[in-house]
C-alpha cells in the first residue's frame, strides 16, 4: 500500500445506537468469542449502527452468518425501535430457512430483549445469546463489518435524503459486499462465492 501510495481510509465520530434496558434479564453468551463454524446457519450475529443524511439519522441493523460472513438479513429505519432488527431478522429467516437451534447471538440492548423480538426466536426456534456487559470482542465479527461498511462507503459519502442512503446501503451490501467483497478468511473469496464453492464441494463428495 505504502509503495503504491494507497492509505487507509479512517474512522470518525461514535454515536450510542444500543442502550440496555435495567428491566429486561440478558440471555446468557453461548459464543464466548468462538466464531468457528462449519456450515451455514449455526451461529448468526447482528448489531446496529447509523449514518447521517441531510434529513436525519438513519440506523441499519443487520444479520450475519458467521460461517460465510454474509449479511443475510438487513433493516433501515429512522427509528431506533425493537422493529428495526426484528425486520432484518425476519429477511434473514426468509432467505436462509433456517433448523431450529440456531444460535443468534447479539448485544443486550433494548431492541433485542424486547418481548416482540424475543417471541421471534421463539417461534422459529432460534436460541438467543448475548454478549458480556461492555465487552466490544463478544461480537467483534459484526463489528468488523460496520467498520468496514463506515470506511468504505458512509464516511466518503454526504447524502442529501434518506432514501439515497437507503439505495446505497442496499447496493453496497447486496452488490458489493456479499457478492463481490474478498475476505482473506474465506480463503479470498466472497461471502456469496465461499458459500457456492463449499455447496458444490458437498455435492460432489455425496455422489
Amino acid at each position: 500500500m505504502k509503495k503504491n501510495n494507497i492509505w487507509a481510509k479512517m474512522s470518525r465520530k461514535f454515536k450510542v445506537t444500543t442502550k440496555q434496558s435495567s428491566r429486561a434479564l440478558a440471555s446468557e453468551n453461548l459464543v464466548k468469542q468462538n466464531f468457528s463454524v462449519t456450515r451455514r446457519n449455526q451461529i448468526w450475529t447482528s448489531d446496529i449502527t447509523y449514518l447521517w443524511t441531510k434529513q436525519g439519522w438513519l440506523y441499519l441493523a443487520v444479520v450475519m452468518d458467521v460461517y460465510s460472513r454474509k449479511i443475510v438479513g438487513w433493516s433501515i429505519s429512522s427509528s431506533l425501535s425493537s422493529e428495526l432488527v426484528e425486520r432484518a431478522l425476519l429477511m434473514a429467516i426468509l432467505h436462509r430457512n433456517p433448523n431450529s437451534g440456531i444460535i443468534f447471538h447479539s448485544d443486550r440492548g433494548s431492541q433485542y430483549t424486547s418481548s416482540s423480538f424475543r417471541r421471534i426466536l421463539k417461534n422459529y426456534g432460534i436460541v438467543q445469546s448475548m454478549s458480556s456487559t461492555g465487552n466490544c470482542y463478544d461480537n467483534a465479527i459484526t463489528e468488523s463489518f460496520f467498520h468496514t461498511l463506515k470506511t468504505e462507503l458512509i464516511y466518503w459519502e454526504k447524502y442529501q435524503s434518506r432514501e439515497e442512503a437507503k439505495r446505497s446501503i442496499f447496493k453496497y451490501i447486496e452488490i458489493n459486499y456479499n457478492r463481490r467483497r474478498l475476505h482473506s478468511s474465506l480463503g479470498y473469496l466472497s461471502p456469496v462465492e465461499f458459500e457456492n464453492k463449499n455447496t458444490e464441494e458437498l455435492i460432489e463428495k455425496i455422489e
